[in-house]
């Protein structure tokens, strides 16, 4: 059975959000005084054809790791669906 691994990708606290800023900075210019920060990043869904739930874990973890986040400068989160 598949799964589907919905991954978020974000920049480390510590790392300037350019495009971030720019978004704070326009969302506060069309009048929505009360944002107080805006953080981008990346949102990735595959589907991992596995029978184990562990498997597709790690499965994710590592595309993750290895692909599609930059480990110096993000961080990643995914949550795993079973697809019926």
């Amino acid at each position: 059975m598949p799964y589907t691994a919905k991954i978020k990708v974000t920049l480390r606290q510590s790392i300037l959000d350019v495009q971030g800023k720019a978004v704070e900075h326009a969302l506060k210019n069309l009048g929505y005084g009360t944002v107080e920060s805006a953080r981008i990043g990346k949102y990735i869904e595959v589907t991992i054809n596995e029978a184990d739930s562990l498997q597709a874990e790690r499965i994710a973890n590592e595309i993750s790791q290895k692909l599609l986040s930059n480990p110096v400068m993000e961080n990643y989160s995914f949550e795993l669906e079973h697809v019926k």
